[in-house]
């Protein structure tokens, strides 16, 4: 019986050690087919990587030029001229950085310069108006230079704004108009040469009106703003100038199809930095809008007032922008 036992346990034990030899070949060539097919994989993309990567391969003679040009070219580069922009660049930086004149101060600029042209006659012309301004600012800068100089000086300046505005009204003088929204455009002067051959009778010449002082009969009015219901959205119709936008509307006018409304107001932008008005959007130079109104209404004129610019902190002193109503 012991004998019988023993085989039988001997039996058992040898069938289970095969069972358990079976189990771990299994488990390893399933590990050696995935490890296979890993590399396999990973082979593959590399391939793909190889293949796709253009690798540019130049012969010693190629790389020889190459070299020459760019000893060539960093050789005849002006070096001191590059120094020298770069120092000019700096310097220009620093005398355009600009004074920032305390909200009082620049209010009571504001009002002065308005007084100034107040006092003009109704229909004075942009040179008068242009003459007015520069001889207010350098009423200004002469009193501010010698409160600088002087003490007990009778100016109205304060000592401590005194040399603000010195460099305010003689160095940033364009930065400070443009900041308060005082906008006097260039008047062209053309002189009249009478050098046509005799017997040659006149020819009336056709009107340019890019650059071109805007016509009489556009009515313009500068720091104004009309309202009306656009006809034209400003937002994407720009025009390189005013005398352009105000020949917009009337050509919108002339070409309306029935039923639509006819532009009779023109609205312009002429600030570089764009021109502020009290809706969302960022309202950029050269915008022109065309309006269309049976009683044009004026949505601003000259300046915004003082309850105005409480509750609108980001408005300027000055209406930027320039307007005029047309017959239609």
């Amino acid at each position: 019986m012991a004998r019988e036992g023993r085989g039988k346990w001997g039996i058992g034990l040898g069938s289970g050690l095969c069972s358990y030899k079976r189990t771990t070949l299994v488990v390893c060539s399933v590990n050696i087919v995935i490890a296979l097919y890993v590399l396999r994989s990973f082979y593959a993309s590399l391939y793909l990587y190889s293949n796709n990567f253009n690798v540019v391969k130049y012969s010693p003679e190629q790389i020889k030029k190459m070299e020459e040009s760019i000893r060539i070219r960093r050789a005849s580069e002006p070096i001191e001229l590059l120094k020298l922009v770069k120092q000019l660049k700096h310097e220009l930086s620093e005398a355009n950085s600009g004074v920032e004149l305390p909200q009082v101060v620049k209010q009571r600029i504001t009002d002065e310069v308005l007084q100034r042209l107040r006092a003009l006659r109704p229909n004075a012309n942009m040179s008068e108006q242009r003459e007015a301004v520069e001889s207010w600012r350098k009423e200004k800068l002469e009193d501010a230079k010698k409160l600088l100089g002087m003490e007990g000086s009778n100016s109205t300046l304060l000592q401590e704004e005194a040399g603000m505005l010195v460099k305010a009204l003689e160095v940033d003088w364009a930065v400070l108009s443009e900041d308060m929204g005082l906008w006097i455009p260039d008047e062209i002067i053309h002189q009249e040469h009478d050098d046509k051959p005799e017997g040659v009778e006149d020819i009336e010449e056709e009107q340019i009106l890019a650059g071109m002082p805007v016509p009489p009969e556009c009515h313009t009015e500068l720091h104004t703003d009309y309202d009306g219901a656009a006809v034209r959205w400003g937002l994407t119709h720009h025009k390189e100038s005013a005398a352009d936008c105000c020949q917009a509307c009337s050509d919108q006018a002339k070409h309306a199809r029935p039923g639509e409304k006819k532009c009779n107001i023109w609205v312009y932008c002429p600030l570089e930095g764009g021109c502020y008005s009290p809706d969302i959007y960022e309202h950029k130079h050269m915008e022109c809008w065309l309006k269309a109104a049976e009683k044009p209404r004026l949505n601003f004129k000259d300046r915004y007032s003082e309850s105005y610019r409480r509750s609108h902190p980001n408005a300027p002193v000055i209406v930027p922008w320039v307007s005029g109503v047309v017959s239609v």
